[in-house]
Formats: structure tokens, sequence, C-alpha cells
């Protein structure tokens, strides 16, 4: 069941009721809140018992305490306190929401010994809360809470955190909610069934991004067409649902300004077309879309939080089938840029989409730089595992900023190299260039044919392969969608690219 967390601050505000969460360092005797949530002293005895130290992430949880108005203590370890960086407040909410174990009602004391709480610490841990509370549970029939109508509806949980910055705390929440809204907004969309998103249903979840105040354009086959979209439209051949490339513009910076641009991979499902994937697993692919879902997802974040900068994301949505019309190994299809390709490997089509995709996002909106993200090639995963995603680019002020923006959030990027050498490699006999040069370097030459259509825009690809879906859970998501990018790319623009 999922939880809806309704998430409160307040300077004072007692616990009548429910868990009463106190936090705690390990140079700190007693934790925060301590005198409010336990007058009867039980903390300590539990404490001396349990051995309870206040090491990072670990909890006491004292039940039923003689003395308080509180059902429960849960007492948080928070570590050492000259140690803590950003990310340890989400995770610190995180692991506070892992603790609830039902509860309706949570005070939550923040200011400990010890720590110094910001507005923006608070409000990451809040972040860390909502995100963790999030579960993909749609279609489970079983353990659903029903309204009075007999309607499925989350558990709802009311939590008030208490800390001497709460004024400020509630304004930077506001930001914080909204991201938490489009992290779970991207998990959604790599958490359907492709039989209920495809191309069309994606594009319709995007223009509900319209309400926020974001541009929608929706293209269609016949546009694309018109536009030469051949290495899109190619990969889309063999299903009968028909593609869609979706354009969204947030106009939150001044006119005069370029905007900064983010290219979504969309194949909603991919089965590898006539180069099919082996069968095992195969499920996993109605996650191939992840690109799309944090460019989605990020819109909604810009939009949501009115971020003062100008923004274009861009979404090339397809499915990738092996029916009669499909196209085949050794095909050649003409990019919008006008260069040729030859197919090799079918299973090779999210740089075909990305091709016809970033051409367009450059040529018509001449960007400041241009991101795009994809669950491109599994060579990725075996060269970082799920704990880096891939970054690739021709521009180093660009991925230091993304590195850093990463260490910030903990979506971590690794740079991989490029260079004429690798470029060689798809050299084609027939075209211009081929889709694939088989395993050898696959996610660089992967990102080296993307670089064929970028000119000379400073750009960055992300390989997100490994870290967008069936990522290892932590504290702040246990969803096999993970939103990945999402704040990665929303902190590179509110610390580079706001007016």
């Amino acid at each position: 069941m999922s939880l809806k967390l309704d998430i409160a601050f307040a300077k004072s505000h007692r616990a009548s009721s429910g868990v009463a969460l106190l936090l705690k360092t390990v140079e700190a005797d007693l934790p925060a809140g301590v005198e409010e949530a336990d007058p009867a002293g039980v903390y300590g005895r539990a404490a001396k018992v349990a051995k309870f130290t206040g090491k990072s992430l670990s909890t006491l949880d004292i039940v039923a305490p003689h003395g308080s108005d509180a059902d429960r203590i849960v007492v948080l370890g928070f570590g050492k306190a000259e140690s803590i960086v950003a990310h340890d407040w989400l995770k610190a909410g995180g692991t506070a929401t892992a603790s609830l174990k039902g509860a309706e009602k949570v005070t939550v004391y923040l200011d400990a010994p010890g720590l110094d709480v910001t507005a923006k610490a608070a409000a990451d841990f809040a972040l860390g809360m909502l995100l963790r509370a999030y579960k993909f549970d749609t279609y489970k029939t079983s353990k659903k809470t029903d309204d009075e109508e007999g309607k499925s509806v989350d558990k709802e949980v009311k939590v008030t955190i208490v800390t001497a910055a709460a004024s400020a705390a509630k304004k930077a929440f506001a930001d914080a909610q909204a991201v938490a809204d489009g992290v779970n907004l991207a998990r959604d969309l790599v958490n359907e069934p492709a039989n209920i998103l495809g191309p069309e249903e994606f594009a319709a979840k995007a223009k509900e991004l319209e309400r926020l105040g974001v541009e929608i354009e929706i293209l269609g086959e016949k546009e694309m067409k018109k536009l030469g979209m051949g290495a899109l439209l190619g990969v889309a051949q063999g299903s009968v649902r028909p593609p869609r490339l979706v354009v969204m513009q947030w106009n939150g910076g001044k006119a005069k300004d370029k905007p900064v641009a983010f290219v979504g991979k969309g194949v909603v499902f991919d089965t590898g077309g006539i180069s099919i994937k082996p069968a095992a697993g195969m499920e996993e692919m109605k996650g191939d879309m992840g690109g799309a879902a944090a460019v989605t997802g990020l819109m909604h974040v810009l939009a949501a939080r009115k971020a003062k900068v100008n923004a274009v994301g861009i979404i090339g949505l397809v499915e990738n089938m092996p029916d009669g019309n499909a196209q085949r190994p050794g095909d050649i299809v003409k990019s919008m840029s006008g260069q040729t390709i030859e197919v090799i490997n079918t299973d090779a089509e999210g740089r075909l989409v990305l091709a016809d995709a970033l051409w367009y996002c450059n040529d018509r909106f001449k960007p400041d730089f241009m991101i795009n993200l994809a669950t491109l090639t599994g060579a990725i995963l075996v060269a970082l595992g799920n704990l880096h995603a891939g970054l690739f680019s021709n521009d180093d002020t660009l991925s230091e900023q993304l590195l850093t923006a990463g260490l910030v959030t903990n979506e971590r990027l690794w740079r991989m190299p490029m260079g004429k050498d690798y470029d060689r490699m798809i050299d084609s006999k027939f075209a211009d260039m081929k889709n694939s040069s088989g395993r050898h370097a696959g996610s660089v030459t992967a990102a080296q044919f993307l670089k064929r259509f970028v000119k000379d825009t400073p750009w960055a690809h992300l390989d997100i392969a490994g870290t967008a879906m069936s990522s290892p859970s932590d504290e702040i998501n246990q969803s096999w969608g993970s939103g990945y990018g999402v704040r990665l790319l929303d902190e590179l623009v509110r610390a580079n690219y706001e007016d």
C-alpha cells in the first residue's frame, strides 16, 4: 500500500498520539525533542539496553512508552555531525518513512543537538520521506484501502516536522514537493506495463503538463515523415502502434535567453525487432523509455517550481516490434540530418530515435546545450554496474557541471572516453555510418553515433541503462523504476542556469 504523506512544519508541537520521531547524533547525549516526547525518561533505559549510540541510519523503536502521549517513540541515528552531507538528509527522511509501520500521525523533532538544521536540510528530509513513501501498486487488487465509495485510496499519514527553521522550511518544501512529484511521475511511467503505456498514451501523459504552464506539441507520423525523420520512423514501422514526438517547452526565463534542452529515448517496449532479444528478462524492456520518463519528470519539476529558465524537453516515442513490416538488418535509412545509416542490428534502435530527435531539437531551438538520456546499452552495465550512469560529452564545462550535480544528488555519473578512433568504428561500407559496431566498446560507439547529430552544440549523453530501472533499492527508493535523472538535472539547472 502506498503512503500519502501530508507534511507540515511547526516551530513547536506536542506528539499527542502516533509516532514521535527523534534524531540523535553520536556526539549528543540526548536526541531532539526528548523532553516533549519522553517526559518519563524511558529513552535512556531503552538506549542502554539496546546499546543504541546514534550510529548513522540506525533506529531505536520504543513501543507504548510509559509517561508519553505518543504511541511509539522512534529515535533515528544521524552519525557524526561533522561528516553529514546534503544527501544524508534525504536518506534520513527515507529511513524515517520506513519506520512508520502503520502510523497515522507522526511528529518529527528535527533540531538535534549538534546538527545545523537549515531550511534546505529540513526540506530535504521531507523530500526523502516523500520519495521513500512511493510504491507502484496500481494493479494490486489486494492490500488496498477503500474510501466510502469503494474506490482504492492511498493511506494518508499526517506528518508534522518540528524545527526552529519552520517558516523558511515551508517555503523550501514547495520546491521539494515539486521534485518529489517529478521523480514519482518518472517512476510511474517506467513502471507502467507496455500494454497500458504506448506512444500515444505516453504523449497524453506528457500533455497533462499543460496544467502547469508547459507548452506541448505532439507530432504524429505524418509530420515526422514531412520532416524526414527516417531513422525514428524506421524503428516504429514494425509496430501497429503509431510513433509520437512530443515537444515540451517551459518559458520561465527571459525572452532573449537561449533554452536548455533535454532529449529522451522513449521506446515503450523493445523486443529487439528482427534482431530479437532472448526471452529471459525481456519483460524489463517496458522500461526502455526511462530517458523519456526522466525528461517528462524534469519538465514537471521545472514548471511546478516555476524555475527561472527556458527549457525544452523532447521525447521520441516508439515501439520496436518484429512484424512483417519491420526494418531488417542491412536496411539503409535516411535521417532528418540527411545522413544515411546502415541498420546492422535492429536492437540498436534507441540511437536511431535519438538521432532524429537531437537533430530536430538543435535545428529548431538552437539551445544553449543538449543533454540526452537513454537506457541505451547493456555495455554500460558491464562497465559501471547499477551505481553510476555513463556520461559522454563534447564539452568539459557541461561535463563538470553534471558530475558535480551527480555528487550533490547522489545520482552519480562517470565520464567515459570518446574520440576519432572510436568514431571510425561506426563507419559503414554502404552508408554514412552504421548503427552498431559490435560488442567491443558498445556504449562508446553508441555515443559516437549520437555525436554525429549534434554539430558543435555543447552536448552530453547519459546512458542510464543501469540506473533507471532494476537498480539497487536504497533509503529513498524501493521502486523498480527509480526516476533516475530528474533530481540530477534539476540540480544542474538550479545551480548553473537559472536567472
